[in-house]
Parts: structure tokens; C-alpha cells; sequence
């Protein structure tokens, strides 16, 4: 018997989630961890800004671009499998992230580690939504929401502590126990019979033409911000990306052992949910970028000090998303889903009409409980209707999603606000929290309008198309 076959409350299911939540956690936190030591990374290695950029993006590329084809290959090979050796990869590229004395080593580094990030993600997701049912499982995904969320918060406070304190190097070198404590946990406790699809072959050609696609994409977002929105070169690389989704789906329809059906996206709960968890991510990572940069450029406030300030984004996040984990079961996904984005809409509106430290850091603080409770939604409403053989590409089509929300927030917030960023004005970073308000309070429009009514039923098992 699998995790989770049982009604009966099982403390095993609930450690197993602990330790995968600490190896998701650790992937999270390596985006925003980063960014606070990027100064100090460029001057001790002589990098330049364009050069630089790339120790965050490079990580964000590979680890969107190979999320689906890590999903499938959970469902194929088994998660097990897929979440061990991801977490190996992760692990081993972080160290050699800490030791690089270059651009290329830092790079490839980051490269490798957002390969094992990839592996990694969706097949633990996919064990999250195997081992736990009903009522559970929205708790089980408030928990994993909340580390999603508050690892991004909690990586600018320990990047600042790092960085300020043993050296940016250790940004990189604390994933390494971690990672090793983790490993051998797992390899103990994680279930050898967890439900995998027929067998079937992987399709390489779509999972090259699917990583193309999603790797191209997100690099025109990341780069739109220089090279402007309109721009020949944005706009050719995004019909690039197109081009290379038409023929991933031509493929997909013509192989015998296609990637993923594309019929999942059509059906509504997945459908909505890659919308939430896409306009989640982009809010959160938009006020984080926005808050760090008001704060560190604009104020003149150090790293440490930032970083400390960012705590109560951290504990507004976790929060938000208990409440939604714990309020869904009973109201269902849409209403959670409303709200909380409007939650984020006051939030950014106060870091937008308030000037200030403590208004900003009230303000994102609020809009971070409220994107919280967004994440939960996103997950239980993807993920409440697929079966245990579609679980790894239905969390790889999430995660695919967030990280296409992270590339789009960074680069619609530091194109609005290039100016603050620049030192010029304070203005930019005003347009930024007043555009990322206006943007949340539609989504929450939306959200009424698309995502399913339906209250997840307790004790359900995932229903198989």
C-alpha cells in the first residue's frame, strides 16, 4: 500500500512532506538568496552587469525549461527515482557554485543547478499529490505553498545574513549539508511503490522541443527589459518560442509516446490554476524585486538590514497560506483564490501610495499573505482532478508556470521601474507597486470568472480522464 491509501492519519506521510518541503524550500530560496549577494559576487569575481544577470537567470532558465520534461519523467520512471537524483544534482552543483573563482564556472554551476532543480520540483510535487487525499492534501499543499512562498522571502533575509556575515560563497555552500542530510532521509523514507504510468518510452523530441520552447520564452522575458518590449529582438524570440510550441504540439499528437496530452490543458481546473500560480508568481517576485531595490538603492539600507526587514514578508507569506490550506476544503478554491488576491491589490496599493520604509515594508508584507493564500489556490485547483499516471506532468506544467510568472515579473517591474532602479528618481518604484496592484485586483476578477465553484471533496481520490 501507498502513502496516502489510507484514511487514517499517518505521521510517516507527514515527515515524508517535511523533507521534501526542505529540498523544495532550498530550490526556492536559491532565486532570491542569490540576488542579495549578486554585488558582491560581481566585484569578487570582476563580472559585468550583463555577466552577472546570468548568475540569477541561468538558474531561472534551466530550472523552467526542463520542469516538464522532469514531470514525465517522474511518471515514467517513478518520482522516487527523478526526486533523488535531482536532489543529487542540486547538491553537487551548489558546491561547485561556492568554490568557482569565474564567470563560466559560476555560471555552469548555476546552469547545473537549475538542471537538478527541474528534476527535482515536479517529482516531489507529484509525490505530494500521490501520497495525500481530500482534505489532507489541501492542507499538505498549504504547507507546500507556504515554504514555496516564504522560501522566496526568507532567501533575501539569508542572503543578507550570509553575504554580510561567512562571504557570498556560502549562499552556495549551505545547500550542501542540507542537501546530504536530506538525500539520506529520503532515500529511507520515500515510498519504492508509488504509482507510476504504463511504461512507455520518454519522447525526446518533444521534451527538446518543449525545453526549447519554455527556455526561449523565458529568455525573452528576462531580456525584454533592455532590449525593450517592441523590440525586434524581444518580439522575433518570442515568435521563436511560439514556432517551437506549434511543433512541440504537431509532435505530440503524432508520437507514440507523447511528453504530455495536451488535452490536460483544456480541462478548466488545470487550466485556471496555471493562470493563478502564473500571476502568484509574478506578484510576488515583482514586490520582492521592488521592495529589495527600494530598500537597498533608494534607501541606502545594507544587505543584513534588508534582509531583516524582509522577515515579516516571510511569516505574512506562511500565514496566508496556512489560513488558505486550511480554509479551502471548506469554501473551495475560487473564493480563496478572490480574495487573496485582493488582499495582494491593498497590500501593493499601500507600498504604492505610502512612501516609506516601514509603509513599504507593511504593504508587501500584506500582499504577501494575500499571494500566500493565491499559491494554495493555484495548487488544489491544478491539481485536484488528475490521476496518479498524469500527477508529474501536472506538476510540471505548474512549476513550468510559476517560473514563466517569475521571468514575467522581473521583467515587466524592472522595466517599469528603471529609473528607481538607476538611482535617478524615486517615482519608477511607485508605477512598479501601483502596476502590480492594478494587476492583482484583475486577476481577482478573473479568478470569478474562471476558476471552478466546486469544493474539493474529502476523502476523494484523484479522478482519472
Amino acid at each position: 500500500m501507498t502513502a496516502g491509501e489510507t484514511g487514517t492519519v499517518n505521521p510517516r506521510r507527514w515527515r515524508l512532506l517535511a523533507l521534501l518541503g526542505v529540498a523544495q524550500f532550498m530550490l526556492i530560496l536559491d532565486v532570491t538568496v542569490v540576488a542579495i549577494a549578486l554585488p558582491h559576487i560581481g566585484t569578487d569575481l570582476g563580472l559585468a552587469r550583463d555577466t552577472l544577470t546570468w548568475v540569477v537567470s541561468a538558474y531561472t532558465l534551466m530550472f523552467g525549461g526542463l520542469m516538464l520534461l522532469g514531470g514525465r519523467a517522474a511518471d515514467l520512471l517513478g518520482p522516487r527515482r527523478v526526486v533523488l537524483a535531482g536532489l543529487l544534482v542540486f547538491t553537487v552543483a551548489s558546491l561547485v557554485t561556492g568554490l568557482a573563482d569565474n564567470a563560466a564556472l559560476v555560471i555552469g554551476g548555476r546552469v547545473a543547478q537549475g538542471i537538478g532543480a527541474a528534476m527535482l520540483s515536479p517529482a516531489a510535487l507529484s509525490v505530494v499529490t500521490k501520497a495525500f487525499h481530500g482534505d489532507e492534501r489541501n492542507k499538505a499543499l498549504g504547507i507546500w505553498s507556504a515554504l514555496g512562498g516564504g522560501g522566496s522571502a526568507i532567501g533575501v533575509l539569508l542572503g543578507g545574513l550570509l553575504t554580510a556575515g561567512p562571504g557570498w560563497q556560502w549562499v552556495f555552500y549551505i545547500n550542501v549539508p542540507i542537501g546530504i542530510i536530506v538525500f539520506a532521509l529520503l532515500s529511507r523514507t520515500l515510498p519504492r511503490d508509488l504509482p507510476t504510468g504504463p511504461r512507455a518510452r520518454l519522447d525526446v523530441p518533444g521534451a527538446l522541443l518543449v525545453t526549447a520552447g519554455t527556455g526561449t520564452a523565458i529568455y525573452a522575458l528576462i531580456n525584454a527589459g533592455d532590449a525593450g518590449w517592441l523590440s525586434g529582438r524581444t518580439l522575433g524570440t518570442l515568435a521563436a518560442a511560439i514556432v517551437l510550441y506549434t511543433v512541440f504540439a504537431v509532435v505530440q499528437r503524432t508520437v507514440q509516446s507523447p511528453l504530455m496530452d495536451l488535452r490536460i490543458l483544456t480541462r478548466r481546473p488545470v487550466a485556471s490554476g496555471t493562470f493563478l500560480i502564473l500571476v502568484a508568481t509574478a506578484l510576488m517576485i515583482a514586490v520582492f524585486f521592488l521592495g529589495s531595490f527600494y530598500l537597498q538603492h533608494h534607501q541606502g539600507y545594507g544587505a543584513l538590514r534588508t534582509g531583516l526587514l524582509f522577515l515579516p514578508v516571510a511569516v505574512a507569506t506562511i500565514l496566508g497560506a496556512q489560513a488558505a490550506g486550511q480554509a479551502i476544503g471548506r469554501t473551495g478554491a475560487r473564493p480563496v483564490a478572490v480574495v487573496g488576491l485582493l488582499i495582494a491589490a491593498a497590500g501593493t496599493a499601500i507600498a504604492a501610495i505610502w512612501a516609506g520604509p516601514a509603509t513599504v515594508v507593511i504593504g508587501i508584507s500584506v500582499g504577501a499573505a494575500g499571494i500566500g493564500a493565491a499559491f494554495v489556490a493555484s495548487s488544489v485547483t491544478a491539481l485536484s482532478q488528475v490521476a496518479h499516471h498524469e500527477a508529474g506532468t501536472a506538476s510540471g506544467l505548474l512549476s513550468t508556470f510559476h517560473e514563466f510568472g517569475a521571468a514575467l515579473g522581473v521583467a515587466v517591474v524592472s522595466s517599469i521601474a528603471a529609473a528607481s532602479i538607476a538611482g535617478t528618481t524615486g517615482t519608477g518604484f511607485t508605477n512598479g507597486f501601483t502596476f502590480a496592484a492594478i494587476t492583482a485586483a484583475v486577476a481577482a476578477l478573473l479568478a470569478l470568472l474562471v476558476v471552478p465553484v466546486a469544493k474539493p471533496s474529502v476523502g476523494a481520490t484523484p479522478h482519472a480522464h
